[in-house]
C-alpha cells in the first residue's frame, strides 16, 4: 500500500480512500459470508400400506395362508369333528395372515386393518374352494347327475330314498340342480370370508399391543 496518494497528500495507514482527493487506494470485497448450513434433514415415519388388493404384500401372504389353510381343511377327517375342522383353520386362516405380515412389515394393524387381511385371506380360501366345487360337480354330473349321486350315498348309508324322492326329482331337473349349485355357492363365500375376517380382527387385536420389530 503507498503511503502517498498521487495528490501529494500523505496517507493514513490502512486507508482505502485518500482524505484529500477521495481516491480509492486498493480494491475491497467484502468478506465471504460463511455458507449457510441446511436445516436438518426431518425423518419422517413411513406411511402405513393401505390393506387391499393393491397391497402386493397382502395379497401373497393371503394366498399363501388360504392355500395351506385349504390343504389342511381337506385332509381326511372323520365326519364329526370334519366341520369343526373346517371351522377351525378358517377362523385361524385370517388369524395367522395378520400375524405374517406383521412379521413381514413390522406393521401392527388395527382391527379393521385385521379384518380386511382376514378378509382377503377368506376370498383366496373361498376361490380355491370353488374350484374344488367345480370339479367335483364336473365328476357328479358324468356319473348320471346330482339326484343320482345321493341316490347312490342314500343306498351306501342304508337310508330310505322313497321319502326324499320329490326332492331327488327336483334335483333331476336343471333348474333344480342350478338352485342347489347356486345357494352352495353363497353359503360357501359368507363361511369361508367372515370366519377368516374374525379371525383377522381376534389376530390384530390380540397383537396390537405387541412393539413392531
Amino acid at each position: 500500500m503507498p503511503e502517498y496518494c498521487t495528490c501529494g497528500a500523505e496517507l493514513i495507514p490502512e486507508a482505502r480512500f485518500c482524505h484529500k482527493c477521495g481516491k480509492p487506494q486498493f480494491e475491497w470485497s467484502p468478506p465471504e459470508e460463511p455458507p449457510e448450513n441446511p436445516p436438518p434433514e426431518v425423518r419422517r415415519a413411513p406411511a402405513e400400506a393401505e390393506i387391499s388388493f393393491r397391497n402386493r404384500i397382502a395379497v401373497r401372504i393371503g394366498l399363501g395362508t388360504a392355500v395351506s389353510a385349504s390343504v389342511l381343511i381337506s385332509l381326511p377327517i372323520p365326519m364329526y369333528v370334519n366341520v369343526i375342522w373346517m371351522l377351525v383353520w378358517l377362523v385361524a386362516a385370517g388369524f395367522v395372515a395378520v400375524l405374517v405380515y406383521k412379521r413381514r412389515t413390522g406393521q401392527v394393524l388395527s382391527v379393521r386393518k385385521g379384518a380386511r387381511m382376514g378378509w382377503i385371506t377368506g376370498v383366496f380360501c373361498f376361490s380355491i374352494a370353488t374350484i374344488f366345487f367345480t370339479i367335483t360337480m364336473v365328476a357328479i354330473s358324468r356319473r348320471g347327475g346330482l339326484a343320482e349321486f345321493y341316490r347312490e350315498q342314500l343306498g351306501a348309508q342304508g337310508a330310505r330314498s322313497a321319502e326324499l324322492e320329490p326332492l331327488l326329482e327336483i334335483l333331476e331337473k336343471p333348474a333344480g340342480a342350478a338352485t342347489l349349485i347356486f345357494v352352495t355357492l353363497a353359503v360357501l363365500f359368507c363361511l369361508f370370508t367372515l370366519l377368516p375376517t374374525l379371525g383377522g380382527a381376534m389376530g390384530a387385536k390380540l397383537l396390537e399391543r405387541e412393539p413392531a420389530r
